[in-house]
């Protein structure tokens, strides 16, 4: 089962800080491969999710990026900035939270607060 564009647009810019926090710099094409990887092809991010994403991100101060010849070609990486790298785990905390919250909604577990 793939997920649909819908559930993964909510929660596109918490994944995409925590893999950058894990991996430190990563460029678009990978970050999509490394999600479809890690979740077993569950979630697959296009290109037309992922980049207006990093430039929020961009613009909200939370990602940084440098270019890089490979060749003939630029590679555009991303990284957090100081800013990004703290609010990483208040948004990982909050997604974290949100789907505890509605599992219980849902019936799905039993609430433990």
């Amino acid at each position: 089962m793939i997920y649909s564009s819908e559930l993964i647009k909510g929660t596109l810019k918490t994944i995409v800080l925590k893999l950058l926090k894990t991996n430190k710099r990563m460029y678009g094409y990978e970050i999509t491969q490394m999600v479809k990887s890690l979740t077993m092809d569950k979630i697959q991010i296009t290109e037309g999710a992922l980049y207006p994403t990093l430039h929020a991100l961009e613009s909200e101060g939370l990602v940084i990026t440098e270019t890089e010849y490979i060749g003939k070609r630029v590679r555009k990486y991303y990284s957090l900035s100081s800013d990004g790298a703290k609010r990483t785990e208040e948004k990982v905390n909050e997604l974290a939270d949100f789907m505890n919250t509605i599992k219980f909604l849902l019936d799905l577990e039993p609430k433990t607060n």
